[in-house]
C-alpha cells in the first residue's frame, strides 16, 4: 500500500505576503492563468474583496483600496494584468527610500525659552511701537518666566528675564518700568493644578447639571417614609 508523501510548508512555494495565507496566494496564482483578460479582471476584483476581509483595519486608511491593489499585484510579483481602478505599481517603486527629511537647524540662544519664544520677540520686534506692542512684549516676559520655570523650579528674577528678552530682541523690546512679571509662585500654581482645576470644574458642572445623585438620595428618603 503506497502512501502520499506529506506535504510540509517548507517544500511549498514561497508566500510572498504571509498574512493572507496559501489559499489567498492559490487564487492569485489562478487568476494569473486566466487568459481572457475581462474574466482575469473580474476574478482580480473578487481576490479584493476577499483580502479585504482579511485585513479590515486598513478601512481607516485613507487610501485603503489602492493599498489592496497594491498587495494584489506584489503576490503575482507583479505579472497581473488586469483592467483595475490603479495602475500597477513597479518593483523600483515600493522599494524605493522615502526622502530624507530635512531637520532645522536653527541656532537658539537660549534653549530652555524655546523656538517658538523667538519668533514671538521677532514678531513683536517688527511691530509699530505702540499699546499693542507694549501688552505683547509684557505676554511674551511672562512666557519667558513660565518656560525657564519649566527647566528651573527656583526663584526667578524678574531683571534675568528682562535682560534675557533684550539680549533675544538685540535691544528692541523692554518691559514698562511700571509694569510687574507674574509672581512665580502664582506660575509654579498654575502649572501644577491647571488641568486639575479644569477636571474638577467638569466634575462640578456635571453633577449640578444631570442632578442624578441628588435625585437618587430624595428617593430613598422618599421610600423610608413610606413604611
Amino acid at each position: 500500500m503506497s502512501t502520499a508523501p506529506f506535504d510540509y510548508n517548507t517544500a511549498r512555494p514561497r508566500l510572498i505576503i504571509p498574512e493572507y495565507g496559501r489559499h489567498v496566494q492559490r487564487m492569485v496564482e489562478h487568476v494569473l492563468g486566466i487568459e481572457e483578460r475581462d474574466q482575469r479582471t473580474r476574478t482580480a476584483k473578487a481576490i479584493i474583496q476577499v483580502i479585504a476581509r482579511l485585513n479590515p483595519q486598513l478601512r481607516n486608511s485613507e487610501h485603503f483600496e489602492r493599498t489592496l491593489w497594491d498587495h494584489l499585484y506584489i503576490m503575482s510579483e507583479f505579472k497581473l494584468d488586469v483592467d483595475g481602478p490603479f495602475p500597477k505599481p513597479t518593483p523600483e517603486e515600493l522599494e524605493s527610500k522615502p526622502s530624507r527629511v530635512p531637520y532645522p537647524q536653527t541656532q537658539i540662544k537660549y534653549g530652555h525659552y524655546g523656538k517658538m519664544v523667538q519668533r514671538m520677540i521677532d514678531q513683536c520686534a517688527a511691530m509699530e511701537p505702540g499699546e499693542t506692542r507694549d501688552a505683547y512684549t509684557t505676554v511674551i516676559a511672562n512666557q519667558m518666566k513660565k518656560q525657564f520655570l519649566v527647566w528651573n523650579r527656583d526663584t526667578v528674577p524678574d531683571p534675568l528675564i528682562l535682560k534675557d528678552l533684550g539680549e533675544l530682541s538685540k535691544g528692541k523690546l523692554r518691559v514698562k518700568e511700571d509694569v510687574q512679571l507674574a509672581q512665580t509662585a502664582d506660575l509654579l500654581r498654575t502649572q501644577q493644578n491647571g488641568p486639575r482645576n479644569e477636571i474638577d470644574t467638569r466634575k462640578r458642572h456635571n453633577n449640578n447639571g444631570g442632578g442624578g445623585g441628588g435625585g437618587k438620595k430624595r428617593n430613598r428618603n422618599r421610600k423610608k417614609n413610606r413604611y
